[in-house]
């Protein structure tokens, strides 16, 4: 049984892993088809074309930071298989990650003010061309803890949730724009787990207005997730899409990889 994995991060947005460790570890793990999904950036699919893709079939692929904002909540938009210049998509998502890298500053401010002395000049960021600092830098800089034990978890909570010193964000791009860049520039857009944004509300109305795909196997749903998902598949005629969400050391322990059966490709015309 083959595998799949349209979910993938690399440390061009907020993976602790290069895209040379991720396309290693795929191979190894016989992955055929893979999407790195960095956040708001088309950057690495780039990348990729400069270097040995292992044989493995490239999707290009993004994770868009997006907002349902008559829900008041996150929702994050994937877009797979677009075109060699998506500027729709650059055009969008261009101001997000200077906001992210600005709001870092701030909450490293805000921090620092608690005796941590986080060195700018030290700190690890993303190689993107904005040099972004996400949440995960600024944790890894400030504790050697691993991300899945309760001590980084409480300190995580601590800073960034429950009205932390840190707890504040950036603006994020209306979904409806993010769906629409992807389906201007080629590709097909995609909502990535509903079951971890809430957000299979506005997935009913994202699927009348140009939305292709439900990320349905996500190692944070569990089967009511899918089950929902997949009622929403059959309704709208979607198309099922999963992966690993894998961020290294800066995310969740996942296994790379979606058996292929479970995902009904042969509609996901990039890939027949």
């Amino acid at each position: 049984m083959s595998l799949t994995d349209l979910h993938v991060h690399s440390n061009f947005s907020d993976s602790s892993r290069t895209v040379e460790e991720v396309l290693k570890i795929a191979s190894d793990k016989g992955i055929k088809n893979l999407s790195i999904v960095d956040h708001d950036t088309v950057e690495t699919i780039d990348y990729i074309k400069t270097i040995d893709n292992l044989g493995i079939n490239i999707i290009p692929g993004i994770e868009i930071s997006a907002y349902d904002f008559k829900r008041n909540r996150k929702v994050h938009i994937l877009g797979y298989g677009y075109n060699e210049n998506p500027i729709n998509i650059k055009n969008l998502c261009k101001d997000v990650l200077k906001r992210r890298h600005e709001n870092s500053l701030r909450q490293i401010e805000e921090i620092n003010k608690l005796g941590y002395k986080i060195d700018l000049d030290k700190i690890n960021h993303s190689i993107n061309s904005d040099r972004t600092i996400y949440k995960q830098h600024i944790m890894d800089y400030i504790t050697d803890d691993d991300f899945n034990s309760k001590a980084y978890q409480t300190l995580y909570k601590k800073l960034f949730k429950n009205g932390g010193v840190a707890h504040f964000d950036i603006k994020y791009v209306d979904a409806y724009d993010a769906v629409e860049a992807i389906n201007l520039d080629g590709g097909i857009p995609v909502l990535a787990h509903p079951g971890e944004t809430d957000s299979f509300e506005i997935a009913e109305d994202l699927s009348k207005n140009g939305l292709k795909g439900i990320e349905v196997y996500h190692i944070s749903h569990n089967k009511v997730h899918e089950d929902r998902a997949l009622e929403l598949v059959k309704k709208y005629n979607l198309i099922i899409t999963g992966g690993s969400d894998e961020h290294g050391n800066y995310g969740k322990k996942s296994e790379f990889g979606v058996k292929t059966s479970l995902l009904n490709l042969q509609d996901f015309n990039i890939l027949a």
